[in-house]
């Protein structure tokens, strides 16, 4: 297909447009984030008149931003690792093992995903709530009912696309390994993974996002003691006063987890969705 001169341009035009519509709320974050709090507090000004660092060492003094900061770490890795490990099971046996209703349970597990959020909150809620009555285990307002609930959310999107990656692998490698003696579960290990690891990486970032940047079940699901990072940051706003420098600069350093690994997997990251997407 042979590009116009118009295309061309409409299509700079377009992407110029979209760059624009992202960069500015960066630049206003990260200019809010380095400004005292009385530049703040009237009109924005596009151009800082002071620029200090101050906001960026307040924000661990105001809030207790290092505790938010180490319950996040805990559920999302926590939950990032069992997604990863249920999913890989999971999508190998419908992908390579042959066993009744795997069609519907595939299924299954894709239409879940049709359904939002907000309608699974008060049935977890009541289900946690029996279980904490019949058995006397806490899930409401602990990490392990967080890390359930995210695994909840995570699990049937990660299962998706790992299926279509496993398939996409040549069965013979796994008969060639099996016939030396390692097993099936030898020749996953040995074999699929090593293979399929842009696919697993690529489940693994989207776990880890779904589950660090989660509002709806954290405000629900958590108290004092477990709140995390997207809860905690409307600790800078108060009833009679808002800490935006704060706020912004808690924002930028909250996104830096994210930004770092986003960058270091993103080779992985692009062929592990285009595989399972294709496939």
């Amino acid at each position: 297909m042979i590009e116009t001169r118009s295309f061309r341009i409409l299509r700079a035009v377009v992407l110029a447009g979209l760059s624009l519509w992202v960069a500015v709320p960066l630049y206003v974050v990260l200019s809010t984030s380095l400004k005292p709090l009385k530049d703040v507090s009237g009109l924005f000004q596009w151009i800082p008149r002071e620029i200090t660092f101050a906001p960026f060492i307040d924000i661990w003094s105001t809030v207790p931003l290092a505790r938010y900061f180490q319950n996040s770490l805990i559920v999302t890795i926590c939950a990032t690792a069992c997604s990863v490990v249920v999913a890989v099971l999971a999508a190998y046996a419908i992908a390579r093992l042959p066993f009744r209703g795997k069609r519907p349970f595939s299924l299954v597990v894709l239409s879940t995903q049709m359904f939002p959020g907000i309608l699974f909150l008060l049935p977890l809620y009541l289900i946690f709530t029996q279980i904490r009555n019949v058995t006397g285990l806490q899930l409401q307002g602990s990490y392990l009912g967080l890390i359930i609930t995210y695994m909840t959310f995570t699990l049937p999107f990660a299962i998706w696309m790992l299926t279509g990656y496993f398939a996409s692998i040549p069965k013979e490698l796994e008969e060639a390994s099996m016939i030396d003696g390692t097993g099936r579960m030898g020749a996953l290990i040995r074999v699929v993974l090593p293979v399929a690891k842009p696919g697993i990486i690529a489940v693994a970032v989207y776990s880890f996002i779904s589950a660090w940047g989660e509002v709806l079940f954290a405000s629900v699901l958590t108290n004092e003691a477990t709140k995390t990072l997207s809860l905690g940051l409307k600790s800078y706003a108060s009833e009679s006063d808002v800490f935006w420098n704060q706020l912004m600069a808690a924002s930028v350093v909250v996104s830096l987890p994210v930004l770092i690994g986003f960058i270091l997997v993103q080779k992985h990251l692009v062929a592990g969705l285009s595989a399972g997407a294709v496939k």
